[in-house]
C-alpha cells in the first residue's frame, strides 16, 4: 500500500511505524488521547460552542485511501464554529470518519478507556489568522476539529444519504459529486464538550489543533456502520483490502490538561 510516504494502518505502515518517517509522531501534544472524565477539569471560563453551518456548501465525496471524506467551499465565514476556547471564527474545510472492523473499536478517542465503533472528524481552519488551509495546519493555533462519537443504535435517517453516496466512492482515489448536504445534521443535541491541545491523527500529525471533543455520542444503525466497511484502501486494480480499523491509538497525555465545559 503505497501512498503519501506510504504511510497507512497495516502492520508494516501503521501508526507504531509513523515516527520514522514523521518523527513529531513522539511530540508533547499528539493525538487522539484517552479522556480521562474524572481528571477533565470544569472551566466556567469556557464560552459555549457555537456552530454556524447554515449555508453548508458541500462540494464533493471521495475516498482518500485512508477514510471517506466530505469537502466544503470554505471561502467566507459562513460555515464556521465560534465560542468555545475560540477567539477567532473557524471555517469548515472537509470532514471524515475513523471506524473498526468490529464493533468494539473504531474511535480515535475513547472516554475512560472506552473506544466507540466509529468517530466524525469536522475539520476547520483559523482563516481570520491564515491564509490558506495549509498555512493554518503547520500553525500551533491553526485548526479546530470537532470530534463526535458514533455509537450503534436505531437508523440515523440523516446519515443515510452520506452512507447510500459510498458505493460511489469504494475504491481509493475515486471522488464524486455531494452538494447540499449539512453536517449540522451530524451533531448531537447537547454540545457539551472537552477541549484539548492536539494534533492530526494522521500523518504529518502536526501539532495544530485545538480539539472539541463532544460528550454526546450521536447513533447510527449497524445496516449504517457497515456500509462504511464496504470501502477499500485500495484501488480498483489492486488487490483489495477492506478499510476499516484506520484509527490511531491514544497518544500520552504528556501533562496537557483536557478541560469541560460542562460539572461533571
Amino acid at each position: 500500500m503505497t501512498g503519501h510516504h506510504g504511510w497507512g494502518y497495516g502492520q508494516a505502515d501503521g501508526p507504531s511505524e509513523w515516527h520514522k518517517a514523521y518523527p513529531i509522531a513522539q511530540g508533547n501534544r499528539q493525538s487522539p488521547i484517552d479522556i480521562d472524565s474524572a481528571r477533565a477539569v470544569y472551566d466556567p471560563s469556557l464560552q459555549p460552542l457555537v456552530i454556524s453551518y447554515e449555508s453548508c456548501t458541500s462540494l464533493s465525496i471521495s475516498n482518500t485511501g485512508h477514510s471517506v471524506m466530505v469537502e466544503f467551499e470554505d471561502t467566507d465565514d459562513r460555515t464556521a464554529i465560534s465560542g468555545g476556547p475560540f477567539q477567532n471564527p473557524f471555517r469548515l474545510k472537509q470532514f471524515h470518519f475513523h471506524w473498526g472492523t468490529t464493533h468494539s473499536q473504531g474511535s480515535e478517542h475513547t472516554i475512560d478507556g472506552k473506544p466507540f465503533p466509529c468517530e466524525l472528524h469536522l475539520v476547520h481552519w483559523n482563516a481570520r489568522k491564515y491564509a490558506t488551509f495549509g498555512e493554518a495546519a503547520a500553525a500551533p493555533d491553526g485548526l479546530a476539529v470537532v470530534g463526535v462519537f458514533l455509537e450503534l443504535g436505531k437508523e440515523h435517517a440523516s446519515m443515510n444519504r452520506l452512507t447510500d453516496a459510498l458505493y460511489m466512492v469504494k475504491f481509493k482515489g475515486t471522488k464524486a459529486q455531494f452538494r447540499g448536504f449539512n453536517p449540522k445534521c451530524l451533531l448531537p443535541l447537547s454540545l457539551d464538550y472537552w477541549t484539548y491541545l492536539g494534533s492530526l491523527t494522521t500523518p504529518p500529525l502536526n501539532e495544530s489543533v485545538t480539539w472539541i471533543v463532544l460528550k454526546e455520542p450521536i447513533r447510527i444503525s449497524v445496516k449504517q456502520l457497515e456500509k462504511f466497511r464496504m470501502l477499500l484502501f485500495t484501488s480498483e486494480e489492486d488487490q483489495r483490502i477492506q478499510m476499516a480499523n484506520n484509527f490511531r491509538p491514544p497518544q500520552p497525555l504528556k501533562g496537557r490538561i483536557v478541560r469541560a465545559s460542562f460539572k461533571a
